[in-house]
Order: structure tokens, then C-alpha cells, then sequence
């Protein structure tokens, strides 16, 4: 096991790189720049901008350089300093404002996942071992319901029954008072009287897709030869399931672990956006609408670190999970 680790954070460093010379590439891959982006925004509100001020602002940004050249600064100050560069719209570090809004995005990601993962094993299980009966009939029309319903059009939903029937807006993540506050107890409590909408909406689609899989996979599992056998020697149902059928049935729900952790960072974009959510998904959104390639690019990079170790938490836990995925590695 130690020996395939080695090898697999090994593998990670060559990847990492590519991913972020290409990230870095498409993000200059249409026409023009930020400055040129700048310009015609300044344009469109009558400025002129002479020649001198174009290159003085070039120079000062960095676009005067071969793209070759840009990506190599940006990756060293990366690695030697923990420099991601500065943010040409903001004008701000792009570590700063990633850390700034990384805590509430984690925080939001992270619960609704959770909400997911509480919701949608026990009621999979119950579903599966409940085959054909009212219940699994109920609970298989809420799911197709949840999957079939976007994100962004279940807050708009929310919003609009908050507003029009309690006279209440459930936008943001903080009460007026509380937004421009430092943190207190107070700003907590208020958080948390907020978080519930939006990581119930982010939870909704996640639950009924996790609940399809799961008892699918475990239906499966349930007309196996070992169920049958281990039930005539009088094993306990209950011991049964969670010994045996459900261990194997989880394996693909353990192996999206790879997408979860990059999702605690982005968050669902549209959702944040709709509901006015202070979190990483409008910013990187915004980043790369603007060609604002430190900050795009840093994000990407991120979220592609965070892609490649959580597909090797998810190997890890699935060989856990899973004794023939370890015995297999071994013969191996």
C-alpha cells in the first residue's frame, strides 16, 4: 500500500504540471486580453486612452511578455513565494481574495454534502430492501423529482415563496447589519440562519441522484449467491446488509470523493449567483469572463490539485471499502 502511494503522489507531480500549462493556455486562447477588455470599456463610456498609458499598463500588468514567459514568472512566484499573482479587475492579490471567500464556500459545500450523504444512503438502502412498495414508489418519484430540478431555478423557486408569502428576502449568506462586521457569536448565529436555503438547494439534485445509485447498486448486490447463503445460515437481515452488500454497493458513491473536494472550493456558481452567495464560484466565473488570467488561472489550478487528491482519497477509501479491490492491488 505504502509503495502505491509513493508511486500515485509520484504520477500527481508531472500531471499537476501539464493540467497547469494548459489551464494557462485556454485561458489566453481568445482574442485580446484584459487590457483589451479594459480599453473597450473605457471606450464605451467616452475615455480616450492614448498609446503612452496603453503601454504603461501593459508593462505594469505584465501583457508585454511572451505567454511562455508570463506562465514561467506566475509558476515560480507560485512554488518559491505562495505568490499567486494580483487580479487585474480587483486590483487585489489573488491569494488574497481566494482565502477570503474560501471559508464560507467550504463551509456551504461541505454541509450540503453531508446533508446529501445523510439523506441519501439510509433512504437508498430503505428503498432497495423495501422493492415495489408504497414507500420505495415515494421515495423514487421525490428523487426523479430533485434530479430533474436545476439548482438555480429551485432558489429562484425559494426566493420567490420567501418574498411573496413571508415578505422575507433569503438572498446572502448575512443579515444587513452583519455583513460588513467582524466575526462575533452574533455573526454566526446569523449565518446560520441563512446557510440552511442554499445548502438545502445544493443538496436537493445531489440527494436524488445518490438515492438512484444506491439502491441500484444494492439491489444488485441483494440477488447475489453470498446474500442468500449468508441468510440461510441465519444471519441477522440488518447485520446482513451493512456487512456485506452495502460495503460493495457505496463503491461508486466513495469514488466521487475525487469530485467533492474541487467542489468545496467553486461551489455551484449559477446557485451562489442567484441567491447573492459571498463565495468562490461568482469570482472565478467573473475571472474568466474578463480574462483575469492570475486569478482564472489560479483558480483552475486549484481546483485541479484538489481533483487529482481526491481521486487518490477515493482509490485509498474504495481499497478500504472494498477487500477485493486490496487483495486485487496485492496480486498485482
Amino acid at each position: 500500500m505504502t509503495t502505491y502511494i509513493i508511486r500515485r503522489v509520484l504520477i500527481m507531480i508531472p500531471t499537476l504540471f501539464l493540467i497547469s500549462v494548459i489551464s494557462f493556455t485556454i485561458i489566453q486562447l481568445p482574442p485580446g486580453d484584459y487590457l483589451t477588455t479594459y480599453i473597450a470599456n473605457l471606450a464605451q463610456t467616452g475615455e480616450t486612452v492614448d498609446e503612452a498609458r496603453i503601454e504603461s499598463l501593459r508593462a505594469r500588468y505584465g501583457l508585454d511578455k511572451p505567454l511562455y514567459r508570463q506562465y514561467v514568472l506566475w509558476i515560480w512566484k507560485i512554488l518559491r513565494h505562495g505568490d499567486f499573482g494580483q487580479s487585474f479587475s480587483l486590483n487585489k492579490p489573488v491569494k488574497e481574495l481566494i482565502w477570503e471567500r474560501l471559508a464560507l464556500t467550504i463551509v456551504i459545500s461541505l454541509l450540503a454534502i453531508c446533508v446529501t450523504w445523510i439523506l441519501a444512503i439510509p433512504i437508498g438502502i430503505y428503498s432497495a430492501t423495501h422493492q415495489y412498495k408504497i414507500s420505495d414508489y415515494i421515495f423514487t418519484f421525490l428523487a426523479f423529482i430533485g434530479m430533474a430540478t436545476p439548482g438555480f431555478l429551485l432558489a429562484l423557486v425559494v426566493m420567490n415563496i420567501a418574498y411573496t408569502q413571508f415578505g422575507i428576502s433569503v438572498g446572502g449568506l448575512f443579515s444587513n447589519e452583519f455583513i460588513d462586521a467582524p466575526w462575533s457569536w452574533g455573526k454566526v448565529v446569523d449565518l446560520l440562519q441563512h446557510v440552511w436555503i442554499p445548502v438545502a438547494v445544493l443538496a436537493v439534485a445531489g440527494t436524488g441522484g445518490m438515492v438512484r445509485t444506491m439502491r441500484a447498486n444494492l439491489l444488485d448486490q441483494l440477488e447475489m449467491p453470498y446474500v442468500i447463503t449468508a441468510r440461510a445460515k441465519g444471519l441477522s437481515e440488518w447485520r446482513l446488509l451493512l456487512k456485506y452488500p452495502v460495503r460493495i454497493a457505496i463503491n461508486p458513491i466513495v469514488s466521487t470523493i475525487g469530485w467533492m473536494l474541487p467542489m468545496l472550493v467553486s461551489g455551484s456558481t449559477i446557485v451562489a449567483m442567484v441567491l447573492s452567495l459571498p463565495t468562490t464560484g461568482p469570482l472565478m466565473l467573473n475571472a474568466l469572463m474578463e480574462q483575469d488570467m492570475y486569478l482564472a488561472g489560479s483558480f483552475i489550478l486549484m481546483l485541479s490539485t484538489l481533483t487529482v487528491i481526491g481521486t487518490l482519497i477515493s482509490d485509498l477509501l474504495l481499497a478500504w471499502v472494498d477487500p477485493r479491490i486490496r487483495f486485487g492491488g496485492q496480486e498485482a
